[in-house]
């Protein structure tokens, strides 16, 4: 068997206010020139966070409308699950309708839990769809009030076990989740839980051929090569400006895991990060449409306006400001000899930048002062 996995999505997405729905469209595009290359998938996976928030924008919530309806007419049989970015509630609308179609969502945890089986030459696979869920919406189903509180990890290891009775022994069978596992690399873009308490260890998946996982941005194994993130199909934070993305494909032969395959995407704008002095990038860089935070190691005046020539998608702009500065000491000797506001601000500047107030700075400094002057003697 041969599946397709992604995950994380993150439809309607926005990186630094700006909105990557056309970003997306080419992605997805892209996602299904692969699965029309490739003659022999047996399945697809989105292993959650279809979408980046609980009420996704109109055009995103079209997006994944149309992607349901070209893999519905591809009759490639497709597992979904909710993540934690998305609302389970309008995930999980036209499930039933959607399985007759051979699109099975799982974005609520069912107290009936029943596997999806697939066949391939060597016979039945049984898929574990498990929906992203806090500790207390198991705790609530399975347990009684006075029960004890669960951990991410008791509630996954529950879940998993109830699951894992319905799978015949000696069976084939694929988990698909949206976790955190313990010893995975997180990216800025994936939301966070506080401290380790939403850590589920590896072990909990014991048992499984393969282990879809969603939810960490980068692609990446976990403990053994058969438990894996596929990461999301785009960089959607400036830290993962050096993750290469991709989906993944998987094998399964009749005793199970063979191994995977990496298959790189490209994206429609980058996402890259460039650093230097002002006049370094300028004289560098070329123009690009790439998504671009510029990291500056001086500072300058209208550097956004300048640099937004050669990077018409700049997004930010920071001053990461050289360590182990050196000043004149007679510089601020001078500061304090005059007294006037000029120089107490240039003192009070130093102290917060590390840096002596260039020439340029202390005269725009000067006509703002002067101006401040002329405005109050008016008044």
């Amino acid at each position: 068997m041969r599946i397709l996995h992604t995950a994380d999505w993150h439809l309607g997405k926005t990186l630094k206010g700006q909105p990557l729905l056309d970003d997306q469209i080419h992605i997805v595009d892209e996602i299904f020139d692969i699965i029309d290359d490739d003659k022999n998938l047996d399945a697809v996976i989105i292993a959650g966070d279809v979408y980046d928030r609980a009420i996704p924008p109109a055009d995103a919530v079209t997006l994944f409308d149309e992607t349901l309806t070209k893999l519905a007419e591809r009759k490639i049989p497709t597992l979904i699950i909710a993540g934690n970015h998305d609302s389970a509630t309008r995930l999980n609308f036209g499930r039933e309708l959607f399985a007759r179609q051979g699109i099975y969502i799982a974005a609520k945890v069912a107290e009936d839990f029943q596997p999806v089986v697939l066949n391939d030459a060597f016979g039945e696979v049984y898929f574990t769809p498990i929906p992203f869920f806090e500790p207390g919406e198991i705790r609530a189903k399975f347990f009684g009030e006075d029960d004890d509180p669960l951990t991410f990890d008791a509630a996954n290891k529950f879940f998993v076990d109830r699951a894992r009775e319905k799978i015949p022994a000696g069976k084939r069978s694929v988990a698909v989740a949206h976790v955190f596992l313990t010893g995975g690399v997180e990216s800025e873009s994936e939301r966070k839980f506080v401290g380790g308490t939403a850590n589920v260890g590896a072990e909990t998946f014991a048992g499984y051929d393969y282990v879809a996982l969603g939810h960490l941005h980068r692609p990446q194994k976990i403990s053994a090569e058969n438990i894996r993130y596929a990461g999301s199909p785009l960089k959607y934070s400036f830290d993962e400006a050096d993750h290469k993305k991709s989906v993944t494909i998987v094998e399964l032969d009749g005793k199970g895991f063979v191994g995977t395959k990496k298959i790189l995407l490209t994206p429609r704008r980058d996402v890259r990060i460039v650093e230097g002095t002002l006049f370094e990038i300028l004289k560098n860089e070329p123009r690009t449409q790439d998504y671009i935070s510029a990291r500056l190691i001086e500072r300058e005046l209208n550097t956004f306006d300048k640099l937004s020539g050669i990077f018409p998608n700049l997004l930010s702009v920071e001053f990461c400001l050289r360590q182990n500065f050196s000043y004149d000491d007679s510089a601020e000797e001078n500061s304090h000899a005059g007294g006037t506001t000029l120089d107490y601000f240039a003192e009070f500047y130093r102290k917060q930048t590390g840096e002596i107030l260039s020439a340029e700075y202390r005269a725009a400094m000067k006509d703002c002062l002067e101006q401040l002057a002329r405005d109050e003697r008016e008044v």
